[in-house]
């Protein structure tokens, strides 16, 4: 695995891309304003068209079917919820696809359906980069994510515009997007942030339980190598009662869960500590707060 730095065009200077997003929940319309704000083309597309319809006023095109935003294309980036929608959209986009088109692949898709994906890539003609990436609402506005690539080597001058736009790093973990490798780093950076997040909502919960302010552990912990700043992150949004202020989706990490807990079985790998968080979020998303931020977890206590 290799981390790169921004890489310039053959000629060294930039190349304006048209690129299409599909895909503007809280991380494609981040990215959009990004790529907009370096200097891309963008054009647009989302199921909820209004979404898709307010990246307008920041210098989107948008589009009313996923035909119309990829046409003439040079890069497709897709961020949507899961491998199922990503599937089914991109073949509602085939007939505006041109052969050899960029398709970054950015949503998590797990280990499942990465064969699907590649398949219908090369059914298309058109060349897979897997891109999932790391990072919340936050970075994402910044431009501050960081991009886990696998994708064949010849292109990656190419998109390194594209991820100088959305990413303080790109990590290319391979050359072949059909084996999983990105997918698979993905996935076990996600087992950190979904164990960090499901112990802020317990420990929070432990000091009420247990008539201790939840600010005196913090106070314990301060500056010291049990403290943790995601820790604290997703603590404050509990305490000051701020989880409708979504930085990542209960509904999503209980998805991100379970693909989880599926590539695990393939490997013969037991998470007792996922299937709890796993457990614990979708309580909460049945209880009708999968909309909130992931925090509320917190609720299932």
């Amino acid at each position: 695995m290799t981390q790169t730095a921004p890489t310039p065009s053959p000629e060294g200077v930039f190349r304006t891309l048209t690129i299409a997003v599909l895909g503007t929940g809280i991380m494609g319309s981040a990215m959009t304003r990004n790529l907009v704000r370096a200097g891309h083309g963008v054009r647009v597309w989302n199921r909820t068209h209004a979404t898709a319809a307010a990246l307008a006023a920041d210098g989107a095109t948008v589009a009313s079917t996923p035909t119309e935003a990829v046409a003439e294309a040079d890069v497709v980036l897709t961020m949507l919820h899961d491998g199922p929608v990503t599937l089914e959209v991109m073949r509602h986009a085939a007939p505006g696809l041109r052969p050899g088109t960029l398709w970054v692949q950015c949503a998590t898709v797990g280990l499942d359906l990465q064969p699907a994906i590649a398949a219908l890539a090369d059914e298309l003609d058109i060349t897979l980069v897997d891109a999932p990436v790391l990072g919340t609402r936050e970075p994402a506005e910044l431009g501050t994510l960081t991009v886990l690539a696998a994708g064949r080597e010849d292109v990656r001058a190419t998109l390194a515009s594209v991820f100088d736009a959305v990413a303080m790093r790109t990590f290319w973990v391979g050359d072949d997007a059909a084996a999983g490798a990105a997918q698979r780093l993905k996935l076990v950076a996600n087992a950190w942030v979904l164990s960090i997040n499901n112990a802020a909502g317990e420990v929070i919960s432990l000091a009420q339980g247990l008539g201790v302010p939840p600010e005196l552990f913090f106070e314990l912990i301060e500056n010291g190598p049990l403290d943790l700043g995601y820790l604290r992150t997703k603590a404050a949004l509990i305490l000051e009662d701020r989880l409708a202020e979504v930085s990542f989706g209960a509904t999503t990490a209980a998805k991100d869960a379970d693909l989880i807990l599926a590539a695990a079985g393939l490997a013969g790998v037991r998470l007792d500590g996922l299937e709890g968080a796993r457990a614990r979020l979708d309580r909460v998303v049945e209880d009708g707060h999968g909309a909130e931020d992931m925090a509320a977890a917190y609720r299932a206590s």
